[in-house]
């Protein structure tokens, strides 16, 4: 590994043992144990053919012994040449066709990414597995679990809380500023306007409006006589009697309230009648009376852009914000109660549901289908390109780590096989070749 820090080195790599994680540290520890055996079976097999080499003249079954031995030290010589090669050059010689591994990673990496492409990253057989795995049915049944429903609820909760934080409240309030520009001013609302009047006015829609409003002027006449006192009183010539004053502003009170009255009891009043003109006369300027039109957008235009609204539609995102963040930071918040409670419903349907399970099973494997189907080779070339980018070095430890201690039961199986192949080949060559006359 480039630019490792110095250290305590591995038996097999460059990486101080400290920089490795404790999966890998273990399979480095089994893989030196499995080399050591190894290696004291080839010590093992060349003490007995040492011993018996020496007294095979003097007890003749030892000559057995000493083809075992024989065999057994050129299997284990043999397959440690060929683990070795398969990783670095044997004794650092560079013989061909060695240091597989490192030489060829680029071709490894390139053919494992196609092999994962071929094989597994194919519509029919990830339409194949998911078909045969009742996602919707499982993911159902431990999201109605109240503890999971919790648990999705924080968890979405703490995601929605980073995004909140993480939008720059100028950008919001500018992106909120030009959709409601584009969406809201920029339309020509008078025409429509104009149309939905006219229904309304056409099918009686306005009466409970009519109604309401003279509700709530009677109303305020009945609590707020004393507003009359010297509304028109005033305004009489100043030799008037001052019981004229008096007299005048509850005659124009009461004449108010009779009015109003007169508006409820009637649904044909004449103010009616005449409010009715209006309003279908306002609905035919605003569709065809282009200074209506003009005028009407005009003050469409004041209102939106109006330092007040501005302000309004800040301080409304603002203390939005700011609610929804102390609603998603507590655990008892009503949203957060609610957002697990539909959690936990969401995940009943799914787990008891089987026409629900089948629709959401065909959705999720279509939609992976489709994924898999169209970014298969992106999603291979990640394998390419990582091995790739990985140093030949840092690429011989890892597959060294992860399969290196099978490999060394390969010397070892090498070393008892060799040994029974040439205690075997040496009793056959005795049984049928002659023994040569001395």
């Amino acid at each position: 590994m480039r630019g490792a820090p110095r250290g305590r080195l591995t038996y097999m790599s460059r990486t101080p043992m400290a920089l490795l994680s404790p999966a890998d540290q273990e399979r480095l520890r089994s893989l030196r144990r499995m080399k050591a055996v190894a290696l004291g079976a080839l010590i093992l097999m060349a003490v007995v053919f040492v011993f018996a080499f020496w007294f095979e003249h003097r007890i003749p079954w030892l000559g057995y012994v000493r083809a075992a031995a024989e065999g057994g030290m050129v299997g284990a010589l043999a397959d440690w040449f060929a683990v070795t090669a398969l990783f670095r050059h044997p004794l650092g010689v560079p013989i061909p066709h060695t240091a597989i591994i490192p030489n060829r990673k680029d071709e490894i990496g390139r053919t494992l990414g196609e092999f994962v492409e071929t094989n597994f990253l194919s519509g029919p057989v990830v339409r194949d597995k998911l078909s045969r795995t009742a996602l919707s049915r499982r993911l159902g049944e431990w999201a109605r679990e109240p503890v999971h429903a919790e648990r999705v609820a924080a968890e979405a909760s703490t995601a929605a809380s980073a995004v909140l934080r993480a939008l720059s409240d100028d950008d919001v309030q500018s992106l909120i500023a030009d959709l409601a520009r584009r969406h809201l001013i920029a339309p020509d609302w008078a025409p429509s306007a104009g149309n939905w009047l006219e229904r309304i006015v056409r099918a009686d829609a306005h009466r409970g409006a009519v109604d309401l409003a003279a509700d709530s002027i009677a109303a305020w006449l009945d609590a707020n006589a004393q507003a009359f006192r010297g509304l028109v009183s005033r305004r009489l010539p100043a030799w008037v009697p001052r019981l004229a004053h008096r007299f005048v502003d509850e005659t124009v009170h009461h004449e108010a309230v009779r009015f109003v009255q007169a508006v409820q009891a009637d649904p044909r009043h004449p103010a009616r009648l005449a409010l009715d003109g209006y309003l279908a006369r306002l609905a035919e300027r605003l569709q065809h009376d282009p200074a209506m039109r003009e005028r009407f957008e005009g003050a469409k235009a004041a209102v939106f852009d109006s330092p007040r609204v501005t302000g309004l539609a800040a301080e409304v995102w603002n203390t939005a914000k700011a609610g929804l963040l102390a609603a998603l930071a507590d655990s008892d918040s009503g949203l957060r109660r609610r957002a697990a409670s539909a959690v936990a419903d969401i995940g009943h349907r799914l787990a008891t549901d089987p026409v629900l399970q089948g629709r959401v099973d065909g959705w999720v494997t279509d939609a992976a289908v489709f994924l898999v189907d169209r970014y298969r080779h992106d999603i291979a070339s990640i394998i390419t390109d990582t091995v790739e980018r990985w140093d030949a070095a840092e690429t011989t430890e890892k597959i060294e780590l992860m399969v290196g201690r099978d490999l060394q039961y390969i010397r070892l199986n090498g070393t008892v096989v060799g040994a029974l192949a040439g205690a075997a080949i040496f009793a056959v060559a005795h049984a049928l070749i002659p023994a040569p006359i001395g």
